[in-house]
């Protein structure tokens, strides 16, 4: 394949992705809204999420505090142990890392699924029906997504200062009340706001890449595996890249 076509394959691709967003979107404020499938979606992608969100948070939260009180120490600065940790699981780690782990259990899922709904032309079978396929298949997953990551970052957040809270006090010697004051003081609102405002992206990245993948496919079997493989990696690879670039414009605009 030529370097000219293979080109202007990947930007047909990008195309289809964002024409496909852009009407998941707009169908936000178009009835009906599925509402029984946003709940089951809420369930399948929360609810089941939460375990391995809770263990990434808590020992992420855990290796913070044992890496940066041993070095701080160093410095005498052993206090500033929980402002380092908080600051670091508020601000990039919690969002960051529970999008990583939501995107690679749920962003897989839905590829898989709506692959296997490609292949077999039970898609086309809902064309046919007169149901619109992205209405009733994508917009739920998105709205279930991006709502459902707001709600497990603040819970890796809290779980992952907690965690580095107990190894800090348990193993590291930290006062447990001073370790909890310099978490909370460390905090300012542009911290929180950052925190706050990455998993709505990164939630819409992986619900978005993760139904292209799957509407698109063709293949077979082979196809939908090989759709889920791509669908991980674009939206883990898109998590970090829209991370870097939601920093830079807070740092831009509130400063360091």
């Amino acid at each position: 394949m030529e370097i000219g076509e293979l080109l202007r394959e990947k930007i047909l691709r990008v195309q289809e992705y964002v024409l496909l967003s852009v009407e998941a979107i707009v169908n936000l404020f178009r009835r009906p809204l599925y509402l029984d499938d946003i709940y089951t979606q809420a369930d399948i992608i929360g609810v089941g999420s939460l375990p391995i969100v809770i263990l990434t948070g808590f020992f992420t939260g855990g290796v913070l505090a044992l890496q940066s009180s041993a070095t701080l120490s160093e410095f005498g600065a052993k206090s500033i142990t929980g402002q380092l940790v908080s600051l670091s699981m508020i601000r990039e780690l919690g969002p960051v890392l529970t999008g990583l782990m939501v995107s690679g259990r749920n962003a897989s899922g839905m590829a898989s699924e709506l692959g296997s709904m490609q292949v077999t032309e039970q898609i086309d079978a809902m064309r046919a029906l007169g149901t619109d396929p992205i209405k009733k298949l994508v917009t739920p997953r998105v709205i279930a997504t991006v709502v459902m990551l707001f709600f497990l970052t603040i819970v890796s957040d809290t779980v992952g200062t907690l965690g580095g809270g107990m190894v800090g006090t348990t193993m590291m010697n930290l006062d447990a009340s001073q370790y909890f004051h310099t978490s909370y003081q460390a905090l300012a609102y542009p911290d929180v706001l950052q925190g706050l405002i990455k998993p709505l992206f990164f939630g819409l990245i992986i619900a978005t890449v993760g139904c292209y993948y799957g509407m698109s496919t063709k293949g077979g079997t082979r196809g939908v595996g090989h759709a889920t493989t791509q669908a991980v990696v674009t939206a883990s690879v898109l998590i970090i890249a829209v991370d870097f670039v939601i920093s830079r414009l807070m740092l831009g605009i509130f400063g360091g």
